[in-house]
């Protein structure tokens, strides 16, 4: 079975510095082949929803109905979206 595709999204700010590393609201990284390019604290704290979104477990949703974390830094606090991409049937 193929593991299902995951966007991030960064959607938001709430701390009053910029982003140490650099993103900027409305990036989006796979997490698969760009998952190396965000942030390390921001992953650290994404890996367990991965796992648990990966093997078919599911996350509470946001009040807007969507999957989100959180930037540790507490000086940036990004705001992050996950999407699990819907795999398409093969074509027979």
């Amino acid at each position: 079975m193929k593991k299902p595709e995951i966007q991030i999204t960064l959607i938001d700010r709430k701390g009053s510095v910029g982003c140490h590393r650099g993103h900027n609201i409305g990036d989006t990284w796979d997490y698969d082949t760009e998952g190396g390019k965000l942030c390390p604290m921001a992953m650290h704290t994404l890996f367990p929803m991965i796992d648990i979104l990966r093997y078919g477990g599911t996350l509470p949703l946001s009040r807007e109905g969507d999957i989100r974390f959180c930037c540790p830094d507490a000086d940036v606090i990004n705001i992050f979206r996950l999407e699990v991409k819907q795999q398409k049937p093969p074509v027979l």
